[in-house]
């Protein structure tokens, strides 16, 4: 298989795109969602010993979801590193102590071409108020969560529920109390 034609059928605050794609002499169509690169993190608060997440409005699903902090890299040539702590600070308010690459991965790849970097993160201190960037319309509080409750929480979205996971072998068992 290989694309023969990519053609732009919208461009806003994402472009969606047509493939053309070829097989064995047939040519079908795809449409493609270009959202770009984007890095998470699960955030350990290594002082007050919580996770903390986000909480935020997303139109796609129509409500407020609990996430891990989440931004897109802001140019090609920014390292998912950096783009990830800009986003802790700019959401939550926190400078990062310790930064873990966790995955690499593709959370939708039949229609979505992003591509999520996901870390774990310790932060220990405030360096801001966080609640997201005005000019983008960010309206973020966070929700803290011990490791006891973090494991009863119930989650939807599926970069938390991958960083979750990774933290019950990762770190809950190196917490107190777990």
């Amino acid at each position: 298989m290989k694309i023969t034609k990519k053609e732009t059928a919208y461009q806003g605050f994402y472009r969606l795109q047509v493939f053309t794609v070829e097989d064995q002499g047939k040519e079908f169509t795809r449409e493609v969602f270009q959202t770009g690169q984007a890095a998470a993190a699960l955030v350990y608060d290594t002082q007050k010993q919580k996770f903390i997440f986000v909480k935020q409005f997303r139109p796609a699903v129509e409500q407020d979801l609990v996430e891990t902090v989440a931004g897109m890299l802001d140019s090609k040539d920014e390292k998912p590193e950096t783009a990830i702590k800009r986003e802790i600070e700019e959401e939550i308010g926190y400078a990062v102590d310790h930064l873990q690459p966790i995955h690499a991965f593709y959370p939708s790849p039949g229609a979505f071409s992003e591509k999520i970097y996901l870390f774990y993160a310790e932060v220990s201190h405030k360096v801001g108020e966080g609640g997201g960037k005005e000019d983008e319309n960010e309206a973020i509080h966070t929700l803290e969560l011990t490791a006891d409750e973090l494991v009863k929480h119930t989650f939807i979205d599926g970069k938390t529920i991958l960083a979750i996971e990774w933290a019950k072998t990762h770190v809950l068992p190196n917490l107190t109390g777990k």
